[in-house]
């Protein structure tokens, strides 16, 4: 039997006496102790309710469950959070229901209390209300896929201050939610300091295509970390191709190779015809991968310009880059073997005819087997005609592949060019002129 002097204890004006008191009563083990810990539930110290809700999930005694339950009601929530975890140990119809309705408390500890209770009392869903409830509850939202704007709350709590998991959980969850709202959200999740989530943020982002997301984006395009900066180049162009072309331009010579390949397929997306020279200069990057995606960005422009470059490009010693360049082709013009830009490139070609390297040689082989006889001449004809033109650049080329081709009905062409305004043209013209004795 409980003494007179513990319920004196138990109204004393010092909370550190009515804590002891609490304390003292849930060691005792003693059934007695349930009813004093009961009138303890109505303490006016958050604390000391909190503690007796506590002390009573040991004796597990069923005068205490009604008591119980109304605390579910407390206004502050770290009794609620006590409640429901003491709720799970009372095997009861009406233990179920309270529960189950602590899912849908205001806060994510309570929630989660009453998620854990409900799973050692052997609880499952029984219609997809609760089932969304509990997944949010418990943070396992990877397998909710009907989310809508009622559960917004419990899933922003998450992004602010769950765990990373949680927040990571929360973005994907949000983006299946048609909120205007979600893009603000996304907006400030790229000013956290974790890389994952600034990730998912801005994949969430450049599913939105937001303008108005832009600026917010761009600011990551030079994040130290490069997987930021590559994915913030996709997100950019699709938030605003326009001005994410020049951006992205000077992207290419990023010193990572992820972050050039993601701005060359971004810049393939925003049909800029300003983006033409910089993916053609692409094709000539270090990386093979960035020199395929710059080819395959070319063919979707679709812009008859990138011929020539292209056609280079079918030489690449890699296969794969030299695939993409040939379907790129194709899609600009399926005749294109037959175009000016394409014979164009023949001094290049012929003169790739002696490179070391096995694969460019045979490529040149085919390709010069591909353009000659869809020229109007022989290509003495075109190499002699290319010797006159404008670029210093085509003129060298040419010089060096008559000098290749060995023709003696070149040497009067040669013979002008060793006066070329170009010092590089007359010096290689005069090689030239010189194998041909």
């Amino acid at each position: 039997m409980i003494s007179w002097w513990t319920y004196q204890q138990l109204r004393s004006g010092n909370p550190k006496t009515r804590q002891a008191a609490v304390a003292r009563l849930a060691d005792s083990g003693h059934p007695d102790s349930v009813e004093p810990l009961v009138f303890a539930l109505k303490d006016a110290a958050a604390a000391i309710r909190g503690a007796a809700v506590a002390a009573l999930a040991r004796f597990q005694d069923p005068r205490s469950l009604e008591p119980l339950l109304q605390r579910a009601g407390d206004p502050v929530a770290i009794v609620r959070s006590a409640v429901a975890e003491t709720l799970g140990h009372f095997q009861a119809e009406r233990s179920l229901e309270t529960l189950t309705g602590l899912l849908g408390d205001p806060d994510g500890a309570v929630r989660l209390c009453a998620a854990r209770s409900l799973d050692r009392l052997g609880w499952h869903p029984t219609d997809a209300d609760l089932h969304r409830a509990y997944a949010l509850a418990t943070g396992n939202l990877g397998g909710v896929a009907d989310l809508d704007a009622d559960h917004i709350g419990p899933l922003l709590e998450w992004l602010e201050r769950g765990p990373l998991e949680k927040q990571l959980a929360a973005i994907q969850a949000l983006r299946q939610i048609s909120d205007p709202r979600l893009s603000g959200w996304m907006q400030a999740a790229l000013q956290k300091d974790s890389v994952p989530l600034r990730l998912a943020a801005l994949e969430a982002l450049e599913q939105l295509a937001d303008p108005s997301a832009y600026e917010a984006v761009e600011r990551l395009l030079k994040d130290k970390a490069s997987k930021l900066r590559a994915a913030a180049a996709m997100s950019a162009a699709r938030c605003d191709r326009k001005r994410a072309g020049p951006i992205l331009a000077g992207m290419l010579k990023d010193v990572s190779w992820e972050v050039r390949l993601a701005a060359v397929r971004a810049l393939g997306t925003t049909g800029d015809a300003g983006a033409l020279d910089s993916l053609c200069r692409a094709l000539q990057d270090m990386d093979h991968d960035v020199r395929e995606g710059a080819a395959q960005a070319l063919g979707r422009m679709g812009d008859a310009r990138a011929i020539q470059p292209l056609v280079l490009a079918l030489l690449d010693v890699q296969s794969f880059v030299r695939t993409a360049a040939h379907h790129a082709l194709v899609r600009i013009d399926t005749s294109w073997e037959k175009t000016a830009a394409a014979r164009s490139a023949l001094p290049q070609i012929q003169a790739a005819r002696t490179h070391r390297e096995h694969w460019i040689s045979e490529s040149a082989g085919k390709l010069l087997e591909q353009i000659q006889p869809a020229t109007e001449g022989p290509a003495l004809t075109l190499l002699l005609e290319l010797l006159e033109d404008s670029n210093c650049d085509l003129r060298l080329a040419a010089a060096q592949a008559l000098g290749e081709l060995r023709d003696p009905n070149g040497a009067s062409g040669l013979r002008a060019a060793t006066e070329d305004k170009d010092p590089s043209v007359r010096q290689e013209a005069g090689r030239s002129l010189a194998a041909l004795g």
